[in-house]
């Protein structure tokens, strides 16, 4: 396989939506500083939304990005609480890959703290190629060709290859 054409992970994303409330909040903190041991950044709005109660500068939630090293260690116990499982859905057409864990006490090593209780969070994976640099570089920015950009297919082959998940039913 040609170098340039290999599929690797660029970041992997956590994040705990908390909404209003500040109590969830804090536990989202706890929870992602205890899976990673990063300090987690608190995500704030930006738009007044008065059905929500919401107005720009409230803190809703957390997130971590890994990358690296870091990510690939993670990401076989994230997939373990999904039972190495996933659906066609979570895959979108530019080798990105979305999915939830509904209670953290389904990862693999990590035991249930009562400070936090029992709260889930949302996992991205983001897959790149070699050359995607090209479309985030501050001089002659470009487009990444389209023979060259992940798609939802390779993304699928490339985590059954690296991570053994499987594909189950949509229901």
């Amino acid at each position: 396989m040609n170098a340039m054409q290999r599929i690797r992970i660029e970041k992997l994303t956590l994040n705990v939506g908390a909404g209003k409330d500040e109590n969830m909040l804090k536990k989202g903190e706890k929870l992602l500083k205890h899976l990673t041991g990063i300090d987690p950044v608190k995500t704030i709005t930006r738009k007044r939304i008065q059905a929500w109660s919401l107005r720009p500068g409230l803190p809703i939630g957390v997130k971590l990005t890994l990358r690296g090293e870091q990510a690939r260690e993670l990401l076989p116990r994230l997939l373990s609480a999904k039972d190495n499982t996933l659906q066609e859905n979570c895959f979108d057409g530019y080798g990105n890959v979305s999915f939830g864990i509904p209670e953290y006490v389904d990862i693999q090593g990590v035991k249930y703290d009562p400070d936090i209780g029992i709260i889930g969070l949302q996992v991205s994976i983001t897959l790149e190629r070699p050359g995607y640099r090209v479309k985030r570089r501050k001089v002659q920015k470009t487009k990444v060709s389209l023979h060259h950009q992940v798609t939802k297919r390779d993304a699928i082959d490339y985590l059954k290859k690296h991570f053994n998940i499987t594909i189950g039913e949509t229901a």
